[in-house]
């Protein structure tokens, strides 16, 4: 089972990373000013992973694969590490929309 991990950046800010079962930093986020802010963002993926149009499939100048998990108001909300293919991104893909949504949370800023 998945978890979201949440720290604290050396500028302040909080972050999340979605890890799938594995260990694996499958979706990781952007900064937040509040650890409320955060949270909110691990509940908004939670929903939106489950809406394959808002994962946004992306390939870089240097032929790598990566995602973003955009909300309903196009924000992103969350990106992927670079894959070296598209099935490999698509896997990513379905492996955030599977751990997301019963992702236990662990605060790593405590």
């Amino acid at each position: 089972m998945g978890k979201f991990e949440i720290k604290k950046r050396s500028n302040g800010e909080f972050q999340f990373n979605l890890k799938a079962g594995n260990g694996q930093i499958i979706l990781g986020s952007e900064g937040y000013s509040s650890k409320a802010g955060c949270l909110n963002g691990i509940e908004s993926v939670r929903t939106n992973s489950q809406i394959d149009e808002r994962f946004d499939r992306k390939e870089s100048a240097s032929n790598k694969y990566y995602f973003n998990l955009k909300s309903s108001n196009g924000q992103i909300i969350g990106s992927s590490e670079m894959y070296e293919s598209a099935a490999g991104r698509d896997n990513g893909i379905r492996s955030v929309s599977e751990n997301a949504p019963d992702a236990s949370i662990e605060d790593l800023t405590v």
